[in-house]
Parts: C-alpha cells; structure tokens; sequence
C-alpha cells in the first residue's frame, strides 16, 4: 500500500484527501436525512457525494491515475474517522456510527477505486470524447458506491424505515446522483477542465 505515496506530490494530494473528506463528512452528515420527491425515496447526500467522483475524475485526468490513488488511499482511514464522529455527533449510539462510519469509508473507496479504474479504461479508447471517460465511470461508480453504502449501513439495521427501504433508497439514490452529475457535474467537469488545463499549461484534447 504504501508504494502508492511513492512519485506523488505530497502536498497536492494532502489538499486533494482534505477535499475528499469534507464532502465526505457533509454527506454522511445528510445520509441520514431520508426526502421524498415525485414519491422516490432519497436522502439529501444524493446531492454532494457525486463532487467527489468529479474532484477523482479530474485528478486522474491532470494529474494521473497514482495520485488519484494515492489521493484515496490518503483520505480512507480519516474518512472513516469523520463519519463515525459525524453519527456521532448527530447522537446515533456507537455502534450505529461504526457501521454507518464503516459503510460510508468503504463505499467511497470502492466506488472511487472503480471511477479511477473505468475513467482511464475509457480514456484511453476514447480519447477525442472529453465526455465519454467522467460519463461512464461516473455511472459505474455511483451504482457501487449507493449498494455498498446502503447495504452496510442499513441491512438489518435497528433504524426500522432504512432497514425496510435500503434498496429502493440505492436504486433512487443511485439513478438521482447519476441524473445530477449529467446535468450539473459533467458540465461543470468540461469547464473545469479546460480551465486547469490552461493553469496547467495543459493542451492536449483527451
């Protein structure tokens, strides 16, 4: 594992794992806010988790796929630790924030893990398509993240409505971050990328 902090910018990937971990600790602090719209079944973190995927995709995709793995591996252990003093805080008993703390860290390191994985896979197969790489990895990266999460979290849980409504919650949540990031993050990636790019003195069209 630890050949991942190896040829990596230490402190760009501190700034980046800090930047993980806020919208972590945010989002595990909406998770348990459950919403319904139009009658779907949600929770608000449906909203800020999927500018983590954006901040991964945007790694990789100026500053390679080690950083960004590197950038995960940084931000796991205080991830977990934030969650849990999140639930905490939000005066769950321990072992709900454990679990929730649990869920919620290793959610985001699979997801993310993949999102690195798929976006370089497409990258490099697509490379005129800027959109084709955050698209796709942002779909399968969702879909893992909400079903690792829900299910590790919630799966006969002593909360009565998540336990009964975990899945409906993941398959909504899931569809919902995907629907956002489509219209408010993939955008946002392409502005965002050419602006760094620019910074960067990076011109090269993939």
């Amino acid at each position: 594992m630890f050949s991942l902090f190896q040829d990596v910018d230490k402190k760009m990937m501190a700034k980046l794992a800090l930047l993980h971990v806020v919208i972590i600790i945010i989002s595990n602090a909406l998770v348990s806010i459950p919403v319904e719209i139009l009658g779907v079944k949600l929770t608000w973190a449906a909203f800020t988790f999927p500018l983590v995927i954006l901040a991964t995709d945007l790694t990789v995709r100026l500053l390679g796929k080690g950083i960004a793995r590197a950038t995960i591996a940084a931000a796991y252990p205080f991830a977990i630790l934030g969650s849990i003093a999140v639930v905490l805080a939000e005066g769950a008993p321990s072992s709900v924030a454990y679990r929730i703390g649990f869920a919620s860290a290793t959610a985001y390191l699979i997801g993310t893990m993949l999102d690195v994985y798929v976006f370089q896979y497409v990258r490099e197969r697509f490379t005129k398509q800027w959109w084709a790489a955050p698209a796709l990895s942002m779909v399968a990266a969702n879909f893992i993240d909400s079903y690792t999460f829900f299910s590790v979290a919630f799966y006969q849980s002593a909360n009565e409505y998540m336990a009964a409504n975990w899945s409906e919650i993941a398959f909504s949540q899931s569809w919902l971050k995907i629907l956002v990031g489509f219209v408010v993050f993939l955008p946002a990636y392409g502005v965002l990328l050419n602006y760094l790019k620019k910074r960067l003195g990076n011109t090269d069209q993939g």
